[in-house]
């Protein structure tokens, strides 16, 4: 296989070029149909496509095999993430060689998040990998040229998140010189929306007086705008100033109505490609999408962008005839509208239509992409940042946050003041607040937290109310929104087999239940599907974003589960809060119950009247 650095130097020399990112997602399910979506997406003729990496390593071998299935059966150019920041050297020797074995010659290195607690804050002598350089070394040492090496740049500074006023990308340029002189081909950026900063950092890497960046490989890093919600949270984990013209275009059409938003963001994506290709005179020409393993917004932007417009016209053939192409297809059609596979051959792209049960749920995937809960047989369901377990907030924040809780009271309180809004984050929630709808259900769930329930996350029932409501509307214009009631919560092993009693007799609720030793209950087959939210929208089915399965919460409660060991991380060992929370992930539950009968709104409150 080449390397993308040989395939750039193929191009003409000023030739645009685009690659794709993917991660693992968390299902197995997940996984299959992410195969299918990259065997589509593969006929859009990316440069290259990258593979993320799980914080230490904790997706190695998905990542491996999903590089190397884009490698061997895809004839793909293929880029593996690599972090390094407290990474065993075993692990990385083992995935580098693995890696050759396999045909993967790209390396996208990458220092990682280093890990929290007390015992970190001074990294130990004996660590080999401290940041991205020592691993750029490290390759060019032990496999010389065979790999082209990537590295990381941010062009508005690098962030930690502890004080995003003091980014600038001039602090960090000292680094990225000490990268590329480590032997660096190409540089590929984080996320942004504000083109003037890419431009203005761009023009600073150009002049450098070393002229170490004059001819590297620049390639900014884009991210689609799916959904307004999804928007906002990136921007905001990532640190990514978002220019007053990028919002007030969002802001003109309603932020709960993902078709409009989608459309409105594939415009800001193509103004943005073409403003950097022209206003760099070209130097700049190659772009990376961060997919998040959705194709629609993607194959959008490439059929209207004037840079990178692919020039693969798929032609639908008939499969039942032995006819000649009947017609012209779109790029989006063929992508977005229920083809679940393209063949090339000699010419003549051959499309596969798929089952009419597939489109649905395909098209469904792509118009409202999923968070945590959503649907596991979605290629978006898992971890799409590639941090892995976090808990949003820096250590030293965590700590003014939360204190050193010494009992289980401590941590009702906790989650008390985080429903009542005097406190701003908890370990499983993020900065944003708690949604309209979880305050009118405020009373509810202080009760159950008194109680000893910690809840992570509910929802309130809701009977047909308009898709433009501005608590609960999402959607098209002109429809209806329902929604289950649902709750789950933390609670102690002996309080979890007393409800466990009501809950089996329970006719018009479903519920799962596990803890961190992988006991698992259910009143629910393993094949069975709890669909939480749907919605009627004129022109098209029933749509159903978010369902709940066991595949999901046990994907879930995994990561729930890792949250607490990740905050006890904060602490010495020998406290009494590390003791406490260590006693928490070893005999809690994490316990989720769904109510069936949306059309009583106090129907789950009134059952845990415990």
């Amino acid at each position: 296989m080449t390397t993308i650095i040989e395939r750039i130097a193929a191009l003409g020399p000023e030739e645009p070029f685009f690659s794709f990112e993917f991660f693992p997602p968390k299902t197995d399910s997940g996984v299959q149909n992410l195969i299918a979506r990259l065997r589509r997406m593969a006929q859009l003729n990316p440069l290259f496509v990258n593979i993320t990496w799980g914080a230490g390593g904790s997706t190695v071998s998905k990542s491996l095999d999903l590089a190397a299935l884009c490698t061997s059966e895809l004839g793909l150019t293929t880029c593996l993430h690599l972090t390094c920041t407290n990474m065993e050297k075993k692990i990385i020797d083992e995935t580098l060689s693995l890696a050759k074995q396999k045909g993967i010659r790209n390396i996208l290195a990458l220092r990682g998040d280093p890990p929290r607690g007390e015992e970190y804050w001074t990294p130990p002598e004996s660590q080999e990998f401290m940041y991205a350089v020592d691993l750029v070394r490290y390759i060019r040492q032990e496999y010389g040229n065979y790999f082209c090496i990537g590295v990381a740049a941010y062009p508005e500074g690098y962030a930690d998140g502890s004080n995003p006023e003091a980014q600038d990308p001039k602090i960090d340029l000292p680094y990225l010189i000490e990268k590329t002189v480590a032997g660096a081909d190409f540089i590929m950026t984080q996320l942004f929306f504000d083109t003037d900063k890419f431009i203005a950092f761009e023009k600073m890497l150009r002049e450098h007086e070393s002229g170490i960046f004059r001819s590297i490989p620049i390639i900014p890093g884009l991210l689609p705008i799916n959904t307004y919600q999804s928007f906002i949270r990136t921007a905001k984990l990532s640190h990514a100033h978002l220019p007053d013209r990028v919002l007030e275009k969002l802001d003109a059409v309603p932020s709960t109505d993902d078709e409009q938003v989608k459309q409105v963001g594939v415009d800001i994506l193509v103004e943005m490609i073409d403003r950097i290709y022209n206003e760099t005179c070209h130097r700049v020409r190659g772009f990376h999408f961060y997919t998040l393993n959705l194709e629609r917004s993607v194959a959008l932007i490439l059929d209207k962008s004037n840079v990178v417009k692919t020039p693969l016209r798929l032609k639908l053939v008939s499969q039942n005839k032995e006819q000649k192409i009947e017609k012209p297809v779109s790029i989006e059609s063929v992508l977005a509208d229920g083809v679940k596979d393209v063949k090339i051959t000699e010419k003549v792209a051959v499309a596969v239509p798929a089952s009419e049960a597939s489109m649905t749920a395909e098209a469904s995937w792509d118009d409202f992409p999923n968070g945590r809960w959503g649907d596991p047989r979605s290629p978006a369901y898992g971890e799409i940042d590639g941090y892995g377990v976090t808990l949003h907030v820096p250590a030293k924040r965590a700590l003014e946050l939360w204190g050193s809780p010494e009992t289980t009271a401590d941590i009702s309180e906790l989650f008390i003041q985080y429903l009542r809004g005097t406190l701003q984050v908890l370990p499983w929630s993020e900065e944003e607040g708690l949604s309209p709808e979880t305050k009118l259900i405020e009373g509810d769930l202080v009760r159950l937290n008194k109680l000893g329930l910690w809840t992570v996350a509910s929802q309130p029932a809701v009977n047909g109310l308009r898709s433009d409501d501005n608590i609960f509307g999402w959607g098209p214009r002109n429809g209806y929104v329902f929604q289950k009631a649902l709750i789950e919560f933390f609670v102690p092993e002996n309080t979890w087999f007393t409800l466990k009693e009501k809950l089996q007799g329970g006719d018009s609720v479903s519920y799962y239940a596990g803890n961190s030793r992988g006991d698992f209950f259910s009143n629910m087959n393993a094949s069975d599907v709890n669909a939480v939210t749907w919605g009627v929208f004129p022109n098209r089915e029933v749509v159903q974003p978010t369902i709940i399965e066991e595949q999901s919460f046990k994907a879930w409660s995994e990561e729930a589960f890792a949250i607490w060991k990740e905050w006890q991380r904060l602490y010495p060992r020998t406290s009494k809060t590390s003791h406490l929370i260590n006693m928490i992930h070893e005999s809690y539950y994490l316990v989720s119950i769904i109510h069936h009968d949306y059309v009583n709104t106090n129907a789950l409150w009134n059952f845990l009247q415990i």
